[in-house]
């Protein structure tokens, strides 16, 4: 468990934030972001201001990276880039969440390190972490100017026949399901958003087209929602082209795997991030993927 409970005694008064910053060693303002977190309790109440003085026994919530031997697939003195597995989520969810992908990088490299972007807990692939502070505002802020080229590989329903630039603006905003709060849809009122799709290999038996998804923004569920536009959902979205009755039961996590298979077409969405392509302090990088994106979806049975 990665969030615990520790107690502490504070034999003399001091400003939370302060006994946060000698405790645990962080910044103030990471010691501020700490306490405004409700992660300082004092008989059972949490402290709202890290100004607060506090004395005697009080409680911290604290982060405790765990392991499960994941180790990097590319390293350098500043960054990290790890293959992801499908089904691991990049951040913990809640103070319960038991692993996750951020575990592994300030388990192995300090509290410092963290994780740059995201990819969605199905998506399985590359992600790209600094070591420290510094470089994590360097790469985001790399990834946010679109200085960071990402390529996917994905397994689409239908034969996808020729090269396709996808240029529909996609909107995020309040669904007008009163169950699903949130989706991502083509809308001409939302953020211009272009993604390149190229097919790779089509699969007779399957009706099946391994494609090359490159977004040249981006924007959450991207590559999804634009294969969903242009008919040819990628295999296993429990989302996009899914009843709500169906996604409520995914959602709930009621929904089978065999009905998953049935109704999607696979056990997990098959989308697999895997290339990167940057220029870091004057070095260029193209870090591929080692993991064999269609090996492992028929070594692991996700069609059955």
């Amino acid at each position: 468990m990665p969030f615990i409970l520790k107690k502490y005694f504070i034999k003399e008064p001091i400003k939370t934030f302060l006994f946060i910053i000698k405790e645990l060693g962080y910044s103030q303002g990471e010691a501020q972001k700490f306490v405004a977190k409700g992660r300082v309790f004092k008989n059972t109440q949490a402290i709202k201001k890290g100004s607060d003085v506090i004395e005697g026994e009080i409680e911290l919530v604290t982060f405790v990276p765990a392991t499960k031997g994941l180790k990097p697939t590319f390293e350098e003195e500043e960054f990290v880039v790890f293959d992801k597995p499908s089904g691991v989520l990049i951040h913990p969810q809640n103070r319960h969440t038991p692993y996750s992908l951020v575990d592994e990088v300030k388990y192995q490299f300090g509290k410092d390190a963290n994780i740059c972007h995201r990819i969605d807990q199905e998506t399985s692939g590359l992600v790209l972490c600094a070591k420290s502070k510094e470089s994590e505002r360097s790469l985001k802020m790399m990834f946010e100017e679109r200085n960071i080229k990402k390529k996917y590989l994905a397994l689409v329903h239908g034969e996808f026949k020729d090269e396709l630039t996808i240029e529909a603006p996609l909107l995020r905003a309040e669904s007008e399901s009163k169950v699903i709060r949130m989706t991502v849809r083509v809308n001409e009122n939302g953020k211009a958003t272009k993604t390149i799709v190229k097919p790779l290999k089509y699969f007779n038996d399957l009706d099946m087209t391994l494609v090359e998804a490159s977004p040249h923004t981006g924007r959450q569920h991207q590559i999804r929602v634009h294969l969903f536009h242009v008919k040819h959902s990628i295999v296993g979205d429990p989302i996009y082209g899914q009843s709500e009755d169906n996604i409520i039961r995914f959602l709930d996590r009621e929904l089978s795997k065999e009905d998953r298979v049935k109704n999607c077409g696979a056990s997990r969405l098959l989308l697999h991030a895997n290339e990167l392509s940057f220029s870091y302090k004057d070095k260029n990088y193209t870090i591929k993927s080692k993991d064999n994106f269609l090996k492992e979806i028929f070594i692991f049975n996700c069609f059955l």
